[in-house]
């Protein structure tokens, strides 16, 4: 009879693990196809960002540089709106003619006061509602929406309705002036009152934008320097002025910029306010913007290489706001890493 081997190999059914077996080597056409994949994935990686973004600069090529470029070229020749492929080269003509006309000047002044007396007033307004938001209050997010709602309406109603406030005749604004004993003001036709109608429209529009975006800043400082300002026994009006102010100094500065920008490009609320004058901005062009005088020359007079040279002008205008805004940035900065130092 024949003995069991104690010291033999168990087979699978005693519990051992049956001997694996070595992958096979790929093939050469396997090797090929991995390689075409992987060199395929790479590429992927590589550009599909590219792809991704690139429409953004297919349409700023067609719709931003290009017309900025062509306006650059256009603003050194003389070219009439009826034969814009007609070109005649003048130089720097078209900037030394419109630096020489007083409608440029006169509607560079009202530019800046309109800008003054709509900017001001509305960043103030926007820093005050922004401060009461920022408390609980019910109905809040109603609140917002209805300070967000002039922004999204658009400048032509507005405009309009605002003509029939300031209407000479039976305009609201100079109804209420009678009862206070007040004779009937032309809106439309007196500088100052044209002027401040019309800053009145951009600071309805712009006042609830600026205000949620000073409510954001304000809900992003931390709770702990109100607690220490409380604690030191500072009141509302003291933690506003030392604690939220400056905080917000970043933020009051780029509404300031955006502002100072958008008011140098005013166009609609000034050319829906009179619109018998049209571009004019008024009988003695005493509304008219840069915008308004921009488009006078190109598209009423009809000179787009003046038009060009105006736009152009506008936009050395805005670079040196940009340089101006870039140093009273950097100084802030560094003041506050000067404090916290």
């Amino acid at each position: 009879m024949a003995t069991r081997d104690d010291t033999a190999a168990p087979s699978p059914k005693e519990g051992g693990a049956a001997p694996g077996r070595s992958p096979a080597a790929p093939t050469e056409a396997e090797q090929r196809r991995r390689t075409r994949l992987s060199r395929r994935w790479q590429r992927d990686m590589r550009w599909s960002p590219y792809a991704f973004v690139s429409p953004f600069f297919l349409l700023f090529l067609a719709f931003g540089l290009f017309p900025l470029l062509y306006t650059a070229w256009a603003s050194l020749h003389t070219v009439e709106l009826t034969a814009p492929t007609d070109m005649h080269w003048a130089g720097l003509r078209n900037y030394t003619r419109i630096l020489d006309d007083d409608f440029f000047w006169n509607a560079a002044k009202n530019t800046l006061i309109i800008g003054i007396i709509s900017t001001v007033p509305q960043l103030l307004m926007a820093m005050g509602l922004a401060h009461i938001l920022n408390y609980k209050l019910r109905a809040s997010t109603f609140y917002r929406v209805v300070m967000l709602a002039p922004y999204a309406t658009s400048i032509a109603a507005a405009s309009l309705v605002f003509v029939l406030l300031f209407g000479r005749d039976y305009g609201v604004i100079n109804w209420v002036l009678h009862f206070a004993g007040i004779d009937a003001v032309d809106w439309q036709n007196s500088k100052w009152p044209s002027q401040t109608a019309v800053s009145s429209i951009i600071i309805w529009r712009w006042t609830g934008y600026n205000a949620l975006i000073y409510l954001a800043a304000m809900q992003a400082i931390p709770q702990d320097l109100y607690e220490s300002a409380s604690l030191d026994g500072a009141g509302r009006w003291q933690q506003f002025f030392h604690v939220t102010l400056p905080s917000l100094r970043p933020t009051i500065l780029f509404t300031g910029v955006v502002s100072t920008i958008g008011a140098s490009q005013v166009f609609g609320e000034p050319l829906l306010f009179d619109a018998n004058k049209g571009a004019s901005g008024g009988a003695e062009h005493q509304f008219q913007t840069l915008g308004l005088y921009l488009y006078e020359q190109g598209w009423v007079n009809q000179h787009l290489g003046r038009a060009s040279a105006i736009a152009w002008t506008m936009f050395l205008i805005l670079v040196v706001i940009g340089i101006v805004n870039y140093a009273i940035s950097r100084r802030l900065r560094a003041s506050s890493e000067e404090n916290r130092s």
